[in-house]
């Protein structure tokens, strides 16, 4: 869940490009479908969808629902962040001379330090929380080891194809990194692209996946004039091939069917100097979604489409 905004995003309107684009990445990809394995297509996580932060998930109790109240902020920094040491990047295959960012959507121990992870950053156009908890399933499988579990799962894949590949986060801290940090990692790594993976928490019933684009901000440190469009090509071509691997269809309750959904209220969007999108690979709230999250295999397939998309556009 992207949660690096408290505030919940407006409407807006959908684009139609958004949409064509996505119908032609699909047809291009070989079985690609519109169902979804285990009975329907997964929802991913989103602010607004179902609030702003769990509490801390437990393995014996269904974690209780997220709420809009936050701790007070500390005024005590948080630390430089560790990004993973790149790994990959081999003088053969595909991907060769490419570097990946993969950034998995918050950390495990959050919830320990509330008052961190509370503080306020500059996105550039407004402030917001430093980072936030996540959500869980309602057997509390948490968010953040959904996404570093699909994360650990892409740098595989793409270093099979040669290509460099750096975490913003591999269970190497104790909270965090701050949104901020987490886009400064990819632009210092001057990434060619990078992915944030998320898991949504929103009502039961909402499914399907969807992939976040930035809209076109500028404001204080954030300008995003440079990678609207080729994050817009990365984002439409994940979204087209995540379809065909997973075989889920996207969220039918964002982005107007058409998987992709565009934000101007994200920090790790704003700050970003490199193409780069978030992906929200289901609803962990929803039953259907959640039997397919926790399933070991189906976070291979949401991998292999994420990896997929990811070589179509380094590879034009």
């Amino acid at each position: 869940m992207p949660y690096d905004e408290s505030v919940p995003p407006t409407r807006r309107r959908r684009s139609l490009l958004a949409a064509t684009a996505l119908a032609a990445v699909c047809l291009t990809a070989a079985g690609c479908g519109a169902g979804d394995i285990g009975g329907g297509a997964q929802a991913e996580p989103r602010q607004g969808g179902g609030g702003t932060s769990a509490p801390p998930p437990s393995k014996s109790a269904p974690a209780p629902e997220k709420t809009s109240a936050s701790p007070t902020p500390s005024t005590k920094p948080s630390k430089p962040s560790k990004p993973s040491k790149p790994t990959g990047g081999g003088s053969t295959g595909p991907l060769s001379g490419k570097t990946v960012v993969i950034d998995p959507g918050h950390n495990p121990n959050n919830h320990l330090h509330t008052g961190e992870i509370n503080r306020q950053v500059d996105i550039g156009t407004t402030h917001k929380e430093c980072d936030t908890t996540g959500t869980s399933t309602n057997s509390g499988y948490a968010e953040a080891q959904f996404t570093l579990d699909v994360s650990h799962r892409l740098r595989t894949l793409l270093q099979k194809q040669g290509a460099k590949v750096v975490l913003t986060y591999d269970n190497d801290r104790a909270y965090g990194p701050c949104v901020d940090e987490r886009a400064r990692i990819g632009n210092e790594a001057r990434a060619d692209a990078v992915v944030s993976v998320h898991a949504d928490g929103s009502a039961v019933g909402n499914r399907g996946f969807h992939v976040i684009l930035p809209g076109l901000v500028r404001g204080g440190k954030a300008d995003t004039s440079k990678i609207v469009e080729p994050s817009r090509d990365l984002g439409t071509r994940i979204a087209g091939l995540f379809v065909r691997d997973t075989g889920s269809a996207p969220s039918n309750y964002v982005g107007g069917n058409s998987g992709l959904d565009i934000r101007k209220d994200l920090g790790g969007l704003n700050l970003s100097t490199v193409p780069k999108v978030f992906i929200e690979c289901g609803n962990m709230r929803d039953p259907k979604d959640a039997a397919l999250l926790t399933s070991a295999g189906w976070r291979q397939k949401a991998a292999q489409g994420i990896a997929d998309g990811i070589s179509s556009y380094l590879n034009g």
